[in-house]
């Protein structure tokens, strides 16, 4: 058998498999829409608060209570409440116990697995206090009892708010790629400055001036001076990752925390300032500090940004 009949082959035995997967992600996406607006419609919390519920669970569940869709997992002793020790699913029952449970799809049950169950139990606890932008985060203060839990919700839906879908997988190199620039990995380098520490980045090269774009969709969460950091940017993305862009040489007008920000957007430049009070630049090369951090629900670390660049930077380049 020839080569080129092997490889003709090949392409029939593998292009239906590929084909399935994108299909699969595909009405997945479209189910979870659904859902979330179905839920809308019944309880007139907004989806892309429920969305950004979903895709915070996702991002911070080791295991989640649904095999399906849903990531939302609320805790059993929760769902059915306080002195249900039989676990009861009734849904007429639950609230005896005080339950967070409740019959989303009709059956009478609340099943805590079940996808329509769990995302109207959280829409259902939110409606309790309000429907308002304020109320919500008042919900969402008082069931996860953390103020960057909060924040990163909130911040989620205002991205799915904007572009109106969940589906956002673009990203982007930091520096564009038809400027001249280097890096290697430096994560996890000696630090001296301020005392002994690790570098928390990557550190990428290039002149004065050169444009530093959003790599992820996200919302800014920080700006202004830091002494070791100079002036720089934190920006918050719709899977729980912070990313940091430090010795900035300025911002783009018109950039400000609260702002979203897709691939490709222009957020400053490339500068030499930090290791001083405001202002101070000039003791290293100009370069762009690029580190990312990871919250998993309970605390923040630095992780290694290096593969990310890496990917975004052939990414880029075959664009």
């Amino acid at each position: 058998m020839s080569i080129r009949m092997i490889f003709f082959l090949s392409l029939i035995l593998f292009l239906p498999l590929q084909i399935s997967a994108e299909e699969k992600s595909e009405n997945e996406t479209k189910n979870k829409m659904a859902l979330y607006k179905k839920t809308e419609a019944i309880t007139q919390i907004p989806w892309y608060y429920l969305a950004a519920i979903d895709q915070y669970e996702r991002n911070t569940q080791k295991e989640t209570a649904s095999s399906d869709l849903i990531s939302i997992t609320i805790p059993e002793d929760v769902w059915y409440g306080m002195g249900n020790v039989g676990k009861n699913s009734n849904a007429s029952i639950l609230p005896i116990f005080n339950g967070f449970g409740q019959d989303g799809n009709g059956d009478n049950i609340a099943d805590p697995t079940n996808d329509e169950d769990i995302l109207y139990s959280m829409a259902h606890w939110i409606e309790k206090v309000g429907t308002s932008r304020h109320d919500i985060k008042i919900a969402l203060w008082r069931y996860y009892q953390r103020e960057l839990t909060v924040q990163t919700i909130m911040n989620i839906a205002k991205v799915y708010k904007k572009f109106n879908t969940i589906e956002l997988t673009k990203s982007d190199f930091p520096i564009p790629i038809q400027y001249n620039y280097s890096y290697r990995n430096t994560w996890g380098d000696a630090r001296g400055f301020g005392g002994r520490r690790i570098h928390e980045g990557t550190d990428i090269f290039a002149n004065y001036g050169v444009p530093v774009k959003a790599t992820t969709y996200g919302v800014v969460e920080l700006k202004g001076w830091n002494r070791y950091g100079g002036w720089r940017i934190g920006i918050r993305d719709i899977y729980g990752r912070y990313h940091y862009f430090a010795h900035l040489n300025g911002y783009k007008d018109g950039i400000n925390v609260g702002n979203v920000v897709e691939p490709g957007d222009v957020i400053g430049s490339v500068g030499a300032t930090g290791y001083g009070p405001p202002g101070t630049s000039g003791k290293f090369p100009p370069h762009l500090h690029y580190g990312m951090y990871k919250d998993n629900g309970y605390s923040e670390w630095s992780f290694d940004p290096y593969p990310y660049l890496r990917k975004w930077e052939r990414a880029a380049r075959n664009r």
